[in-house]
């Protein structure tokens, strides 16, 4: 049985080689320098070795992690903390050899620990990170950075100071659609960025079952202001992210508006947000989201003046498109033309129809064909490779570039939505807050 395990890890070792190879290739390496330490020469400087890591917080997401590490060979899983027991004991089913811990304190004085992954609600992110690399050990946190932008320069700054490695959770930094489809955005492929639009739609009100009512905060963080940033920390934060890759520079100015429409059970933030965010060049972000209708899903698109690249789906679609076959190009003009047949006397408009587009894949893999929707990597978001860089970094102690502060550009994007949404006003990116990693 233990032979068969070590084959399995061997076997799911050559396949991160294979794959991290593939996304750290070429050219990619300049404008992607976080994926540096992700070639399959790095990756072999540590054969045989492993990280001793940590796990605080073991709820869903927690515990997400924890399957993620078992197909990681240079993993060791040795401690495991929660202070709310059902958690932790579930937890402990998956890795029962490991140390169990109720206070993260008492597991950050464990010698035996290289790094700890942290998986707990977002008022908890700051503080927990702070004491970890202050005992010492490198640290890999989920997003967003922090709950206030006092606290993500205070995180942002012991980094600096620190020489451990500081991972955020920022996934599709890693993942092969969004990494193929940056490289065809900064090629030129779709032109000059004109916009960009992301949405998140749900339907679902995020609460959970609480066994008693003094659990209510601690269970449901996600739905209170002291505990949560709502919408935008907990799903604006990734997308916001990729629109500032896309571009390059970060926005000057927000704006938007935040309401509570349908669930109407107490909570605290917003379950429907529409925020613009501004370039100094004009450019704009619309972000949408709202988790009553989950009709619309979820898009990050890239507008350029000749091509769109649509990242979630792993598609990219070109205004003028040479692909088109001789029939359907005849039939797009017979439409055109058709539409195009108004009176004089008539209205001066027509409205604009969408013109059928040929959809592209960013990586290699199925397009259907009766919904346009790509199958590449659809059960893999990037987490576990950047999981798998963790670890690596907890045994070289190489930093990765730029992870910190692209976590720490979009947090700041999506608390200063929530001010703006709540005092209803256009906020200008303030002073304090930018860092020298920023271009506006």
């Amino acid at each position: 049985m233990e032979e068969n395990k070590k084959m399995e890890r061997e076997v799911s070792r050559r396949e991160f080689i294979k794959e991290l190879g593939y996304l750290a290739g070429g050219a990619v390496l300049l404008s992607m320098p976080w994926l540096k330490s992700q070639t399959p020469e790095k990756l072999k400087e540590i054969n045989g070795q492993g990280a001793r890591v940590a796990l605080i917080g073991c709820g869903s997401r927690g515990q997400y992690h924890l399957h993620n590490l078992r197909s990681i060979p240079h993993a060791e899983v040795v401690a495991l903390c929660d202070d709310y027991e059902p958690n932790l004991k579930a937890a402990a089913e998956l890795y029962p050899k490991a140390r169990l811990y109720s206070d993260y304190r008492s597991l950050l004085e464990a010698n035996d620990v290289d790094g700890v992954i942290i998986a707990t609600p977002l008022h908890l992110h700051a503080p927990m990170t702070l004491d970890a690399l202050a005992a010492g050990k490198h640290v890999f946190c989920e997003k967003a950075m922090a709950r206030t932008m006092s606290e993500c320069r205070a995180v942002y700054e012991a980094y600096k100071r620190s020489n451990r490695a500081l991972y955020f959770c920022m996934q599709r930094m890693y993942d092969p659609k969004y990494i193929k489809g940056m490289e065809r955005v900064h090629s030129g492929l779709i032109g000059e960025i004109v916009g960009l639009r992301c949405h998140w739609f749900r339907n679902a009100d995020w609460r959970r079952a609480v066994p008693s009512p003094e659990l209510e905060r601690r269970i449901n963080w996600r739905l209170y202001r002291e505990s949560s940033g709502g919408l935008m920390t907990e799903l604006a934060c990734h997308q916001l992210e990729v629109c500032n890759w896309a571009m390059g520079r970060m926005p000057e100015t927000i704006m938007g508006m935040g309401d509570i429409v349908f669930w109407k059970d107490g909570r605290e933030v917003y379950d429907n947000v529409n925020v613009i965010y501004r370039y100094a060049n004009g450019v704009k972000i619309n972000y949408e989201s709202l988790i009553s209708n989950k009709y619309n899903g979820m898009e990050d698109q890239i507008l350029g003046h000749k091509g769109t690249v649509d990242m979630t789906k792993g598609i990219y679609y070109l205004e003028e498109d040479n692909q088109l076959s001789g029939i359907r190009q005849l039939l797009r003009e017979g439409k055109e033309k058709t539409l195009g047949a108004i009176p004089t006397a008539g209205p001066s408009w027509r409205p604009e129809t969408r013109k059928d587009y040929v959809p592209h894949t960013l990586v290699e893999g199925q397009i259907s064909v009766n919904s346009g929707q790509s199958t590449v990597g659809a059960d893999k978001d990037g987490s576990d490779v950047i999981l798998s860089a963790f670890c690596q970094s907890c045994i070289t102690g190489e930093k990765a570039e730029n992870v910190v502060e692209e976590a720490y550009c979009s947090t700041l994007l999506c608390l200063l939505a929530n001010q703006a949404m709540d005092e209803k006003r256009i906020i200008t990116f303030p002073e304090e807050y930018k860092i020298p990693y920023m271009k506006f």
